[in-house]
């Protein structure tokens, strides 16, 4: 219960300190600039802008943001699951708020430091919803929900809607701004790599001289098989084990909480996979062992 409180906490921070980080990126380096951000606040961009130049009516960008998740989470409650899209739609809800409370400003005059600087906060307020299990909605949404209903990646779903901006942007505001905007999508995906890739898979080597309580603790946190291999330390020739296991990004929180809270005293040697063979259960693999699991008790 204390745990559950406790990540109950971090994700309502998270989502507070994403949805400013986003709307300072707005505001301050990408709307001065005229450079435009990917997915839906990317859109929400184009929209205001083009509404300001056809019908000369000032809307905020943070209003459209609003507007396009509204169906968009109705959408993912009604496909995806409730926990992950409420999470989601509630951080595009306070983006789009604080868009609208944020004053624009210019703070730089020279635009590759806006989309530098644009490029890089966005990831930021994009990657740690991400590591804590939800996303900031908006494409995140769709694109999961067409990986459910068409098979598609959600990576070629993002860079086709990323493009399709680009496009938009070269051809009605100058190429010139659509060069800025793929260096600030550029340095967002390398900040977002950089923080957390949700299916990028570690190799966890778990030095511990108490492998049964953690092997037990891992089994009640993790869907993953554990490798137990036995082990001896060199310096006081104490009997150990090494658990070998392979994790995707998004669980290394989970492992390294149960581990240290379990065996304080264990070492943990984290290795980038390149690639892995034989069975992986994936994220919906998961979710259809942990329902069994729940049927079986």
């Amino acid at each position: 219960m204390l745990k559950q409180g406790k990540d109950l906490l971090i994700k309502i921070v998270m989502m507070i300190g994403s949805s400013i980080v986003s709307a300072i990126a707005l505001n301050e380096f990408l709307i001065p600039g005229k450079i435009f951000s990917s997915g839906i606040n990317g859109i929400s961009q184009l929209l205001s802008t083009f509404v300001e130049h056809v019908f000369q009516v000032d809307i905020n960008t943070g209003w459209f943001i609003l507007l396009l998740n509204l169906p968009i989470g109705l959408l993912g409650w009604l496909m995806i699951g409730k926990q992950f899209t409420l999470y989601s739609f509630l951080t595009s809800i306070l983006t789009s708020f604080m868009a609208v409370i944020i004053p624009i400003q210019t703070i730089s005059h020279n635009p590759l430091l806006s989309a530098l600087f644009g490029g890089i906060i966005t990831g930021v307020g994009v990657a740690y919803p991400l590591k804590y299990g939800f996303s900031t909605g908006g494409m995140d949404i769709v694109a999961v929900i067409l990986e459910k209903t068409t098979g598609k990646t959600i990576g070629t779903m993002m860079i086709v809607t990323n493009l399709v901006i680009i496009l938009i942007a070269g051809s009605v505001f100058g190429w010139e701004s659509a060069l800025y905007t793929i260096i600030s999508i550029y340095a967002m995906s390398r900040v977002v790599d950089a923080i957390h890739t949700r299916h990028q898979k570690l190799t966890a080597f778990i030095v511990t001289f108490m492998p049964d309580e953690v092997v037990a603790n891992l089994n009640k946190t993790l869907i993953r098989g554990v490798t137990i291999m036995p082990s001896e330390g060199a310096y006081k020739r104490q009997k150990g084990a090494v658990l070998m296991v392979v994790i995707s990004r998004y669980e290394l929180y989970d492992l390294e909480h149960v581990v240290k809270s379990t065996d304080p005293n264990s070492f943990v040697n984290l290795v980038n996979t390149v690639d892995i063979e034989g069975n992986w259960y994936d994220e919906k693999d998961q979710l259809k062992a942990r329902q069994a699991d729940q049927s079986a008790n």
